[in-house]
């Protein structure tokens, strides 16, 4: 656990010096990738007029995800500071081929896949290493609050600077934005490496020393005790639904610059993950007041509603009205994923987060490649709209699912969850190594 006190880690997040870092760190990592994605993204259509191009690419950029598996035990086993630290100084060296490309006049699409997939290798530890740290920085009563201000700043950097991309790409160029990009990655780096309740990780630290059995071997067993902790619980479920949505929604991140596109170019692609980030950034804001009503009754309202607002962004004919309601679609995934993520921490013991975090964000967040791949593709063979309608749709079965099966609509809410209400087998979770 922590070394700061029980008073410190009770108090408001604000007060919590190793949150604060933990937070800044986040700030301007996410700007970091906010950067790169936006950039990569827009250039390899620009460079290629492919939605098949850009599918490949933003299933590279979302890779990450189905990498998860192999980082939770990690992140269970490792001092999470040394992970932290070294994750953000390969992507800020990496992310500098880019400048150097542009510079000497060999930008391309090929250069772009190639560095892709290896800014990704260190991207996947981010998701498990967040629900891991934060329990051991501040207090449960205050998690969600802490989910709530790290999404809000996750989500704004990405309305800022999405919504901004294109601007930017346009009046200063790729290079500068791409050095800018590998800067921000070493404040990062910085900045996680000062907190101090991760220097004295000694569960960590305990762990690896009993660590006796050879890798591969402590590598499985520590999956399997993930699995063990999901295997038949309302979980599965979950996960399944999650992946159906983050199936469209990769779909959707594919065709964007093709969509923006077809309404006025790169401004409005920016505009329109400036709605998305905006959407989410308000949900964030907002989820700590629904801790208190069901889980089951926010997700299947959250779907439904998605679903009705996309599709009439789709198909209304004012850009600007549609920019406003693909914003306002992504505001309830935005108090979903915050209400998601607290749950976990709530539910599940520390030293399992990492473990059972990446399963879960490999099971379903391993879709977003495959709905990017399977999107370009599409779009390709019946345009760019209606494969946005078909996205929109998706989020419309995952609600009607849920609202379809008693044991998902009736889950109770976060505030008050524990192991019995989510089926989760006590004593196995409760007994891990």
């Amino acid at each position: 656990m922590a070394t700061s006190s029980a008073d410190t880690k009770s108090a408001s997040v604000w007060r919590n010096w190793d949150f604060r870092l933990f937070f800044a760190g986040q700030f301007v990592t996410n700007l970091g990738d906010s950067l790169y994605t936006v950039a990569v993204l827009w250039l390899v259509y620009d460079l290629s007029g492919s939605t098949v191009l850009s599918g490949v690419a933003s299933s590279l950029l979302l890779l990450p995800w189905l990498l998860q598996l192999f980082a939770g035990p990690l992140v269970d086993r490792l001092p999470l500071k040394p992970v932290l630290v070294s994750a953000q100084i390969v992507q800020g060296v990496v992310v500098l081929v880019l400048p150097l490309a542009a510079i000497t006049g060999r930008l391309s699409v090929g250069v772009l896949f190639m560095v892709i997939p290896v800014l990704t290798i260190a991207a996947p530890l981010m998701s498990p290493m967040q629900s891991a740290v934060l329990p051991r920085i501040v207090a449960e009563d205050r998690l969600s609050s802490a989910n709530s201000a790290l999404a809000t700043v996750t989500l704004g950097l990405d309305m800022l600077f999405d919504a901004l991309g294109g601007i930017v790409i346009a009046i200063f160029g790729v290079t500068v934005l791409f050095v800018f990009d590998s800067i921000t990655f070493a404040i990062a780096a910085l900045l996680f490496g000062k907190i101090t309740a991760l220097s004295a990780d000694t569960v960590k630290q305990e762990r690896e020393a009993e660590a006796t059995d050879p890798l591969l071997a402590t590598y499985i067993s520590d999956l399997r005790v993930g699995f063990d902790a999901l295997r038949g619980t309302v979980f599965i479920e979950l996960v399944v639904l999650t992946a159906i949505v983050n199936f469209v929604t990769g779909m959707t991140l594919a065709i964007l610059p093709s969509f923006g596109s077809l309404l006025d170019g790169a401004a409005v692609y920016g505009l329109l993950l400036g709605a998305l980030g905006t959407g989410r950034l308000i949900g964030s804001v907002i989820a700590p007041s629904f801790e208190h009503v069901g889980y089951g009754r926010i997700t299947f309202v959250s779907y439904l509603t998605t679903a009705c607002v996309w599709l009439a962004a789709v198909f209304v004919p004012s850009t600007a009205l549609t920019i406003a309601l693909f914003g306002l679609a992504w505001i309830p995934p935005g108090v979903n994923s915050v209400l998601t993520a607290t749950l976990n921490q709530t539910v599940f013991p520390n030293e399992l987060l990492g473990r059972v975090t990446s399963l879960k964000g490999t099971a379903s967040g391993g879709t977003l490649p495959l709905g990017s791949l399977v999107g370009g593709v599409v779009a390709a063979v019946i345009g760019t709209t209606p494969t946005m309608a078909v996205a929109a749709l998706g989020f419309g079965v995952a609600g009607l699912y849920v609202l379809a099966r008693p044991r998902l609509r009736q889950l109770p809410a976060v505030a008050g969850a524990d192991l019995d209400d989510f089926t989760v087998p006590t004593t196995d979770v409760r007994n891990a190594p």
